[in-house]
């Protein structure tokens, strides 16, 4: 199968789920999703595999994207791919870059995530049954030649012992911050409440740390987040974190500002529970760039107003990553042409 047919395979599947959304097909599979999993709801499941669409299947960017690649593989190895399940579908750009580099999948499916990769697996098949011996749905990865695994800091340190003698790509635990100066309009806010609380902040590229300038006022945000209120509060896995991080700032009695379902606290961590965004204040452009160094190896990416900060990512974008947001910044297709 060369690449033009590979392609080719794949805008078709950008085509049928753009027109399975009229259908009842999609929307059928998005309440399947939610009935494996709670955090999955129909809205965020189709929110996820229409970006999918608009992102990763469109034809103009999928054939810019490639252009910068060497798929010629004559040899195809068997790939590994260890997928995540945080949030709807965030294993297919993985899925992707294998299959369109010319290897064979070996997919182990997080069994939060596995009804919608599923589906679209068996998608890919049904549009081009040359894939059927292209890709495998298995539980372990005796047989792979590469690996590609993600997870937490905790299960990249298993995958680092247990892959090691193979070329492999680990990714660990990030998160992404937000730079706010004080001068972003309220479209700027909503954009990004969208980067913090899209799919409920489960996300590695939502926003879980802000940085501001001393004294930042948080009122004007919270204000605009208030339109949200009713899909987090009628949430119950959501709300149950909502309640109980409240509990806690309130009887250790944490400063902290709170919306109803969205609490902001300082500090100096980066990964915020879910319910919750910590922040850090910084007293010029030094300071924060100085802090935002020494945080680099954590961080997945940056979002600022009109992406005015260096390598970072308009606000409201953080969540529409393109076919080069690779995840922690490692080339996913250079690694698949080096095996």
């Amino acid at each position: 199968m060369n690449l033009s047919e590979r392609i080719a395979t794949f805008v078709q599947l950008g085509n049928f789920l753009k027109e399975a959304q009229n259908t009842s097909e999609l929307p059928e599979i998005a309440e399947k999703a939610y009935y494996s999993n709670h955090w999955f709801t129909p809205e965020n499941s189709l929110k996820a595999l229409l970006a999918i669409v608009d992102e990763y299947l469109n034809e103009e960017k999928l054939l810019a994207w490639i252009k910068g690649y060497n798929v010629t593989t004559e040899t195809p190895k068997n790939v590994g791919v260890v997928m995540a399940g945080n949030i709807p579908a965030v294993g297919f750009h993985d899925l992707l870059c294998v299959l369109l580099s010319g290897h064979h999948l070996l997919a182990k499916l997080s069994t939060p995530d596995f009804v919608l990769i599923n589906y679209l697996i068996q998608k890919i098949i049904e549009i081009n049954p040359k894939f059927a011996d292209r890709i495998q749905v298995i539980e372990r990865l005796n047989q792979a030649d590469a690996f590609i695994a993600t997870g937490s800091s905790n299960s990249a340190r298993y995958f680092e012992y247990y892959f090691s003698k193979k070329p492999h790509i680990i990714r660990r635990n990030r998160s992404s911050v937000a730079i706010l100066t004080g001068e972003e309009t309220t479209g700027d806010l909503d954009k990004l409440g969208h980067d913090a609380l899209d799919y409920f902040g489960l996300g590695c590229r939502n926003v879980s740390t802000l940085f501001v300038p001393e004294h930042y006022d948080f009122i004007p945000f919270l204000q605009r987040l208030d339109p949200l209120a009713f899909q987090f509060t009628s949430h119950h896995k959501y709300n149950n974190n909502y309640d109980y991080n409240k509990s806690i700032y309130l009887i250790n009695g944490v400063p902290h500002f709170d919306n109803g379902f969205l609490l902001i606290t300082e500090n100096e961590g980066l990964v915020s529970p879910i319910s919750t965004l910590y922040y850090q204040t910084y007293a010029d452009q030094e300071t924060l760039t100085g802090k935002l160094n020494a945080l680099s190896d954590r961080i997945q990416c940056v979002a600022s107003k009109d992406g005015f900060y260096p390598a970072s990512v308009p606000l409201g974008h953080t969540q529409r990553p393109g076919l080069s947001d690779y995840a922690d910044g490692v080339d996913t297709m250079a690694f698949l042409q080096t095996i």
